[in-house]
């Protein structure tokens, strides 16, 4: 003969402790956070920092303007600095006409089979200073999907913890209302004194 146990905490029964009712409601509270609400706070928070991203790449893009120069010379005892669109790059001295016709020059990063007199591309801020190229749309869809990942799984953490935390003090009342219990029951099965 099979017993039906599933149920039990939500049916009238006179087994069922309050412990078990406050179980049962965590367990649905848990699931409905986290199959809908960690879900959603993930999207809203990769929405608001796609936004963000995109008015950071807005500024940068208002006050960094884009100029050809040619490469004059490598900066004295350079060595390959680090990646520049995939590749790898190192500071060069270039020069450039401003559109009032003037000569400019400034040092910055360029490719590294760059040779003296080669076109290249450099960003320039406000001061004539070089500076990265603007985040493409790229770079603000993964930093989107990174907030939003990052969001999704640190509610995940903090529910899973807080439900293992309401487990915790469950199982202590469970045990505590056992002991109870059992110290009414044992003199009767023993025949002892309490």
């Amino acid at each position: 003969m099979r017993t039906r146990v599933r149920g039990r905490r939500w049916q009238r029964n006179p087994l069922r402790r309050r412990s078990d009712v406050v179980e049962a409601w965590t367990k649905v509270v848990v699931a409905l956070l986290l199959f809908v609400a960690a879900p959603a706070l993930g999207a809203a928070t990769a929405w608001w920092g796609h936004g963000q991203a995109q008015a950071i790449v807005a500024a940068q893009r208002a006050e960094r303007h884009h100029v050809r120069a040619t490469v004059v010379d490598r900066t004295p005892g350079t060595l390959s600095t680090g990646q520049l669109g995939g590749q790898h790059s190192y500071r060069a001295t270039v020069h450039w006409k401003a559109p009032d016709g003037a000569e400019k020059s400034t040092t910055a990063r360029v490719p590294a089979d760059t040779r003296h007199g080669d076109t290249v591309d450099v960003w320039l801020d406000s001061h004539g200073q070089s500076v990265p190229p603007p985040s493409d749309g790229a770079e603000i869809w993964q930093h989107s999907a990174t907030i939003g990942s990052f969001t999704t799984i640190g509610t995940v953490l903090t529910v899973l913890l807080a439900h293992r935390a309401v487990r915790a003090v469950a199982m202590r009342h469970r045990m505590a209302e056992w002991d109870r219990d059992w110290a009414l029951t044992e003199p009767q099965w023993t025949h002892r004194r309490a």
